[in-house]
């Protein structure tokens, strides 16, 4: 059974920081891309970043410049580094990764879920 599970999630004041974890659990051959994502009230889920198995990493331009997304391959476990949070950036993050289980084909799993919220 493959788990992903987000922490770091809490309420902060507009300009703080957070740092948010995922760690993928299991029966695990690979871990392939992985990924952020978040969904704010109302919203759509939306991209935030993702990274390659070898640390390639794209960004949303609406977090360039002030996020920053990195794995730990040895640990199993994808972060991202938030900094100068706005209000905008309120929302549910979720992790994703496209694992090779030890048993069945490639697929993409997701977290449950680590809410942000970011005071004005």
């Amino acid at each position: 059974q493959v788990q992903l599970v987000e922490s770091g999630g809490d309420l902060v004041q507009a300009g703080g920081s957070l740092r948010l974890s995922c760690v993928v659990s299991g029966n695990i051959i690979r871990i392939g891309d992985m990924g952020w994502y978040r969904q704010a009230p109302g919203k759509q889920r939306e991209l935030v970043a993702t990274i390659t198995n070898g640390g390639s990493s794209k960004y949303a331009d609406s977090v360039k410049g002030r996020f920053t997304i990195s794995r730990d391959n040895a640990k199993n476990t994808l972060y991202l580094q938030m900094s100068s949070l706005k209000p905008e950036d309120t929302a549910v993050y979720f992790c994703n990764a496209r694992i090779n289980p030890l048993w069945g084909s490639s697929n993409v799993y997701w977290g449950q879920g680590t809410q942000v919220a970011v005071s004005s």
